[in-house]
């Protein structure tokens, strides 16, 4: 008998994404609009994402121009960035504000390289927790006469190489942000 494994699946699928998403807004000393995506700016009494009060821009390797839609929100715009501790410098100006991300150190890289690696582990962590509800409901199913051992067995085996497979392009996302923070 079969074991549908779709659910599985995306859950690995929603830690890639997940880890993925983190990775992006780890700063790397280049200027990547995708580091201001967790920025909220309270607006109007209520905190939205930054997308949705000012355009955002790249303006060279180490700057990023943010033109709010709303010039009366620049201080709160401001405010945020600099609340979201994200080790960058916020200037503004009359077209809006400039956020300079500041040449990283040695020991900065190595700190920035060992967050990457824990968003690694909690990705990995996120992969083992979803392999073993799939091992529970397989014991479950087993106990119940659904399965047998041997399809059960199977089924355990195939998870695991789901699981590997998981880790691995994990690994493989791990390798590229660090080789991308160390250079």
């Amino acid at each position: 008998m079969a074991y549908d494994f779709s659910k599985f699946k995306k859950s690995i699928a929603s830690a890639e994404e997940w880890l993925k998403k983190e990775f992006s807004g780890i700063r790397t000393g280049q200027a990547n609009p995708a580091l201001l995506d967790g920025v909220r700016v309270e607006s109007y009494g209520s905190p939205v994402p930054l997308s949705q009060v000012a355009g955002v821009a790249t303006e060279g390797a180490r700057t990023i121009r943010i033109t709010p839609w709303d010039q009366s929100q620049v201080k709160d715009v401001e405010k945020a960035i600099t609340l979201a501790n994200l080790g960058v410098s916020v200037s503004v100006d009359d077209k809006g504000l400039r956020v300079n991300f500041p040449e990283l150190t040695e020991d900065r890289r190595k700190e920035i390289v060992r967050i990457a690696k824990d968003r690694l582990e909690e990705g990995k962590k996120r992969v083992r927790m979803s392999r073993d509800d799939v091992m529970k409901e397989l014991q479950t199913k087993e106990k119940n006469g659904d399965l047998g051992k041997d399809d059960v067995f199977r089924h355990k085996n195939e998870a695991q190489k789901l699981v590997d497979e998981a880790n691995k392009r994990l690994d493989e996302l791990y390798a590229k942000k660090e080789k991308e923070i160390l250079n």
